[in-house]
């Protein structure tokens, strides 16, 4: 690992709001810096939606926000307790309050619908009286407790994502992690998972990370909200009289943060590296 400077905290103590922070984090394979003295705070109910090409970091930083790997520099902190050097028995009290959707849906192919929600439940000894309406409570959300039966192999790609995401959702985190959630969908499935996302997001106020390659989806979290209006729940778009607040794209490039702030910022901008991503 390449010799630093040591890091000098300078921001003071965590800001009440702030509900996830890295502080100066970086993370070396061998010579090669994979995140460079990188610091981001999340704050409550607010959605970062992290853009980058392939290598610059952004699967390395959900693995650290998880836990699974430990930064060389700087620190991370969930509610305002510092996580890093946490013992895995330790994350264990930590991750209820983080779901995480990967790519690939990652579900046990032996198990059910309704075993693979049910799973983290059992890790947690919840009371088998208590297992079952949360586990539908959590497939209702996404629309699927019609499938509870199924095994994985039966169902489609779409399905798999939903259901992953209802097996994020099962500890009912404070903090979701989605990695790439719509790789791979056609335009409508996609379009009903970033509506998912969009519905925690705004009527449960679930904050989240946010990682992407397609800007269609990056766009629309970014463009329009969720609310109920007589008794019905609508998608709208954004317009001159409101404008949506709480979701903010954050571009990574050779480990570092090169650009944080709303979508019409990261239009205008004139970076030369973003405007060829966004081409």
């Amino acid at each position: 690992m390449k010799a630093r400077e040591p890091r000098i905290d300078t921001e003071g103590p965590r800001e009440s709001g702030t509900i996830l922070e890295l502080a100066g984090v970086s993370r070396f394979f061998g010579d090669l810096c994979v995140l460079d003295r990188v610091s981001l705070r999340l704050a409550r109910g607010e959605t970062k939606i992290i853009l980058g090409g392939s290598g610059s970091g952004k699967s390395t930083l959900l693995k650290i926000l998880m836990g699974l790997e430990a930064p060389d520099e700087g620190s991370v902190y969930i509610e305002g307790e510092e996580i890093t050097g946490l013992s895995e028995r330790e994350m264990g009290r930590i991750r209820p309050k983080i779901g995480m959707v990967f790519q690939e849906s990652g579900l046990f192919d032996s198990l059910s619908v309704y075993e693979n929600v049910a799973y983290r439940l059992h890790e947690l000894s919840v009371p088998e009286s208590e297992i079952e309406g949360r586990v539908l409570k959590a497939l209702g959300f996404v629309g699927l407790e019609t499938v509870v039966d199924k095994f994985p192999a039966e169902i489609s790609g779409g399905m798999k994502r939903r259901v992953a995401l209802a097996r994020a959702l099962i500890s009912e985190p404070d903090i979701m992690l989605y990695d790439e959630p719509t790789a791979g969908l056609d335009p409508v499935t996609s379009r009903r998972i970033n509506e998912l996302i969009i519905r925690l997001r705004d009527t449960q106020h679930v904050s989240g990370i946010f990682v992407t390659h397609r800007l269609r989806d990056a766009f629309t979290l970014t463009t329009e909200y969720a609310e109920w209006r007589n008794g019905e729940l609508r998608f709208v778009q954004e317009d001159g009289t409101f404008c949506i607040s709480n979701t903010r794209f954050v571009m990574l490039h050779e480990g570092k943060i090169i650009f944080e702030g709303p979508d019409e910022s990261l239009r205008s901008s004139q970076d030369p590296y973003i405007r060829k991503f966004l081409t």
